[in-house]
């Protein structure tokens, strides 16, 4: 399988099981809304595909999370099988990642660091309230 037609069968994956995790009733994962799928790695001949998942609670929910997506590995398959017209779906594996908890951590470093820079709807970079002459 060609280098492009991994990564476009890669990122359609991510979108399918994306919107898939939002309608599963597992309640180790949620309905999914403070999961992201991260990436998909499909491999070079289709067979297989690594899923990373990432939840802003933190690692151990994503690790929950992945237990509960392996066991609706099935209809995750049934679905992308369907969606992209396979023959045969590649095996999914799922692995937690804490990208999501990372960077949240990141963006709250930098708040506290960084001076406040918003402005009121009113200003413009000039400081003043009306809008400068063209």
């Amino acid at each position: 399988m060609a280098g492009y037609k991994a990564s476009r069968m890669s990122e359609d994956i991510r979108r399918i099981i994306s919107a898939k995790m939002r309608e599963l009733k597992d309640p180790r994962i949620g309905g999914g809304e403070m999961l992201t799928v991260v990436r998909c790695e499909v491999s070079g001949d289709g067979s297989y595909c690594r899923v990373y998942i990432s939840s802003l609670e933190g690692l151990d929910k994503a690790e929950q999370a992945v237990r509960g997506l392996e066991s609706a590995s099935g209809l995750l398959k049934r679905e992308i099988s369907n969606v992209l017209g396979l023959r045969k779906s590649p095996e999914l594996k799922f692995e937690a990642d804490d990208s999501a908890e990372y960077s949240a951590r990141i963006f709250s470093k930098l708040r506290s660091v960084l001076p406040d820079t918003s402005r009121t709807d009113g200003e413009d970079a000039d400081g003043g309230g009306e809008p400068a002459d063209r």
